[in-house]
């Protein structure tokens, strides 16, 4: 087996996950005051029809993909709980522009607005070894 289909949750791990991860990313686009055009963006989606009955009711089950993309996020947003104190200044942070190196002077939303999940990866990754956690 590749390491790649080892990560890859199973169908049940999927259901159990799926409305519980979307509400929760439904509440930290609303804390950063993310768009709805942003919000399609950081969860892969190009349909806004999906997005609104996402936000209505949670699909059965998300895609690996889509869940890879919330799992970043709420990563992301749990690391700027531990690093900033308050709401105001994580919100802050990922709006202004930084001169680390993932983000070449780009904003981390900038980054994380690529559409590629890797680029979720990265900020993620930055921030878990800000915070001394694993990167």
């Amino acid at each position: 087996m590749k390491a790649a289909e080892a990560r890859k949750p199973t169908a049940e791990t999927r259901r159990e996950l799926s409305a519980p991860g979307l509400r929760t990313f439904f509440r930290i686009a609303e804390e950063w005051g993310l768009s709805i055009d942003q919000q399609m963006t950081l969860l892969g989606l190009t349909a806004r029809s999906t997005f609104f009955k996402w936000k209505k009711a949670a699909p059965d089950s998300l895609s690996p993909d889509t869940l890879e993309r919330i799992s970043y996020i709420l990563g992301i947003y749990k690391a700027l709980q531990i690093l900033l104190p308050g709401r105001e200044a994580a919100k802050g942070w990922i709006r202004r522009p930084n001169a680390a190196s993932p983000f070449a002077g780009k904003a981390a939303l900038d980054v994380m607005l690529s559409g590629h999940v890797a680029d979720l990866f990265r900020v993620r990754q930055y921030l878990d070894a800000e915070r001394g956690g694993w990167s």
